[in-house]
């Protein structure tokens, strides 16, 4: 081979070395990314686990008998009952490690506090 022929050998070599290596970083972020992901999934549904832990007792409670005659009526309760029962489930949730903000309702927390949501329960 000629000296020149090995030198665009070299370079041609050392161009599909350089499109691997950024290949390879490629894969090794979407990897990084999917594991990151995967471990997300994971807390979040050991966390939803516990909860129907704690929920399936009340779900198997047998259901109260309705007597003949009389019709079954949803009790009336005030409108601040409501308001704070609602109150009520979003601090729970929140509680239970879940953001009630509308930044990012409904997802993991993952880092500890999180201003929206506490600002939210704040007022």
């Amino acid at each position: 081979m000629e000296k020149k022929n090995i030198f665009a050998h070299i370079q041609e070599i050392e161009a599909q070395m350089e499109t691997m290596r950024l290949n390879l970083e490629d894969w090794k972020q979407a990897v990084k990314e999917l594991m990151e992901a995967n471990q997300r999934l994971t807390l979040e549904n050991e966390q939803l686990r516990r909860i129907l832990k704690r929920e399936a007792p009340r779900q198997n409670a047998a259901p109260q008998p309705v007597k003949a005659g009389k019709r079954q009526t949803a009790p009336e309760t005030p409108a601040e009952e409501v308001v704070g029962e609602g109150y009520d489930n979003l601090a729970r949730l929140y509680h239970e490690g879940f953001h009630i903000c509308n930044v990012n309702f409904g997802h993991l927390r993952t880092e500890g506090d999180c201003l929206f949501c506490l600002s939210f329960l704040n007022k």
